[in-house]
C-alpha cells in the first residue's frame, strides 16, 4: 500500500496545538454554545431551568457535567423545527434521519454550519490520505441522509474531484471505478464488501484497482473487516465517524499513518464518556457511552447529546486531539441473550476468522418456551462449496462464538449471494422474538 501520511505543514494549526491551547479554545466556545442554546432555543432554556443551571455556571470544562443531557427523544418531541436556534430564514439546509423507529430526527444548518462541516470532512479526508487533485468516489447515499452530501462538500473543500455516485447499482459502481480511476472511495464498509463481490463477478482484480484509500463509516465495523478489505483491494481502510444530530460525517476520523482510533475534531465537538446507566462522567480510558456537545453549531446546537455509541477516550497520537476507540456497538444495538451481552461486531469478528465463510451475515433472534435463541445466517465462501466443508465451517463458527462471546448459537451456512445486500447501513439483526 502507498504511503499516504500527510505532510504536517499541511495540517490545520489546531490539529497539532498543545492541549492547553485546545482546552482554552474549547472553554471559550463552550461558553458561547451554552449561551446561544439558552438564549435562542425555548426547549433548551426550559431544560436548563428545570435542571437549575444557567450558562453562567460554566467556569471550567468539568462544569459541563452540571447540564442536562439531550437525547433523540428531545428532537422527536420538538419535530420538526422546535429546537432550531436561529431564524428559519437563516437555515440553508435541512437533513433528517430515516425515521425507521419513529419520527425522523430533523437537523438544520446555517451557511456557517455548512462551511464548518465541509472543513471538518476535508480535514478527515486529508487525515485518511486524501490530497487536492485526487478523485473521490462518493458511494454514500445522497438526499436527507447526511453521508453523501457531507462527503461531497468536504471532498470539494479539500480540492478533490468528486464522483457523486450515491448508493446502489453495484455493477455500475464497479464499472465507473474501473473507468474513472478514483483514488479514494467513501462508503459504508458493508457495501464495500458488496463492491468486492461486484469486482469478482466482473472478472476484475480488486488489487489492481486505482483505489488507494477507503473512508468507511455510518455503521460499526471491526479491525478484522479492515484487514479483509485492505488485503482484497491493496488499499488503506480508514474509519470516519459522525451522526446527523451532531453534524454528520466528519466529527472524528482515523489518521492513515496510525489507524489507532479516531481523532475527534475537538475544536468543534466536545466529547465526554458517561456510564450509560447512571449518567456519571467517566475518566478518559474507561469504556462507556459517548456524549457530544457542539461548540460552533448555529442552527441546531446540541448540548450533551447521548449518542448511544460505546467507546472510550484515549490520548492523541498522530494529532494532539483525543482519540475515540473504534465503536464496536451501541447500547441500543446490544443483544442480551440468556443474560450475556452480545454485539453484532463480535459475531462478525469470529466469522472473519473462518476461511470458508464470506463476510456477509445476518443474526436472527427467535424465542421458544420463553427462551431466546440466536441463529447466525452466513454465506459460504465460493471457494468452499462442498456440503462437508460448510458443515465443518458452521461447527467451527458456533464453537468460536461459544468460546469467545459466551453464548450458544445455531449457524446456517447459506449459498453465496443468498443474503440481502444493503446499499447503505447493513441490517445485521432480525428480531422475531415473541413480544409480551
Amino acid at each position: 500500500m502507498e504511503n499516504l501520511a500527510p505532510d504536517r505543514a499541511a495540517l490545520d494549526p489546531i490539529e497539532i496545538a498543545s492541549r492547553d491551547e485546545i482546552a482554552a479554545l474549547q472553554l471559550r466556545r463552550l461558553k458561547w454554545s451554552l449561551r446561544h442554546a439558552y438564549d435562542n432555543s425555548a426547549h433548551y432554556r426550559a431544560k436548563f431551568q428545570a435542571a437549575g443551571v444557567h450558562p453562567d455556571d460554566l467556569n471550567t470544562l468539568a462544569d459541563l457535567a452540571k447540564f442536562p443531557f439531550t437525547t433523540k427523544a428531545d428532537l422527536r418531541e420538538t419535530y420538526p423545527f422546535g429546537m432550531v436556534a436561529t431564524p428559519m430564514e437563516k437555515v440553508v439546509r435541512i437533513h433528517a434521519s430515516s425515521g425507521t423507529t419513529g419520527k425522523p430526527t430533523v437537523v438544520a444548518y446555517t451557511q456557517n454550519d455548512i462551511d464548518v462541516w465541509a472543513d471538518v470532512v476535508a480535514r478527515s479526508i486529508r487525515a485518511s490520505g486524501g490530497r487536492p487533485g485526487m478523485k473521490v468516489h462518493v458511494a454514500y447515499g445522497y438526499g436527507l441522509f447526511t453521508g453523501g452530501l457531507g462527503a461531497h462538500y468536504g471532498a470539494e473543500r479539500l480540492g478533490c474531484t468528486v464522483i457523486p455516485m450515491s448508493g446502489g447499482m453495484t455493477e455500475r459502481q464497479v464499472q465507473l471505478i474501473d473507468d474513472f480511476k478514483p483514488d479514494i472511495i467513501m462508503v459504508t464498509p458493508s457495501y464495500m464488501l458488496a463492491l468486492l463481490d461486484g469486482f469478482r463477478a466482473a472478472g476484475l482484480d480488486p488489487r489492481q484497482s486505482s483505489l488507494k484509500a477507503g473512508i468507511f463509516g455510518a455503521e460499526p465495523w471491526t479491525n478484522a473487516m479492515r484487514g479483509e478489505i485492505e488485503q482484497a483491494f491493496d488499499m488503506h481502510a480508514v474509519d470516519i465517524y459522525g451522526l446527523s444530530e451532531v453534524m454528520g460525517p466528519g466529527v472524528a476520523n482515523e489518521c492513515v499513518e496510525t489507524k489507532d482510533g479516531l481523532h475527534i475534531w475537538e475544536d468543534h465537538f466536545y466529547p465526554e464518556i458517561i456510564d450509560p446507566v447512571s449518567g456519571q462522567v467517566l475518566p478518559d480510558g474507561e469504556m462507556g457511552e459517548l456524549v457530544f456537545t457542539s461548540l460552533t453549531k448555529e442552527a441546531l446546537p446540541v448540548i450533551r447529546y447521548r449518542t448511544r455509541d460505546l467507546t472510550r477516550l484515549l490520548p492523541g497520537t498522530a494529532r494532539s486531539m483525543r482519540r475515540m476507540e473504534k465503536v464496536t456497538g451501541r447500547s441500543d444495538d446490544m443483544i442480551i441473550l440468556r443474560g450475556v451481552n452480545v454485539f453484532p461486531t463480535q459475531i462478525e469478528e469470529q466469522i472473519l476468522k473462518c476461511p470458508g465463510l464470506a463476510p456477509h451475515f445476518q443474526i436472527e433472534l427467535t424465542s421458544r418456551d420463553r427462551l431466546d435463541r440466536m441463529k447466525v445466517l452466513v454465506e459460504a465462501n465460493p471457494a468452499y462449496a462442498g456440503d462437508d466443508v460448510r458443515a465443518q465451517q458452521a461447527s467451527d463458527l458456533a464453537h468460536r462464538v461459544k468460546s469467545i462471546v459466551g453464548v450458544s448459537v445455531a449457524v446456517d451456512v447459506v449459498d453465496p449471494g443468498a443474503l440481502e445486500r444493503s446499499t447503505g447501513k447493513a441490517r445485521r439483526v432480525v428480531d422475531k422474538r415473541e413480544k409480551d
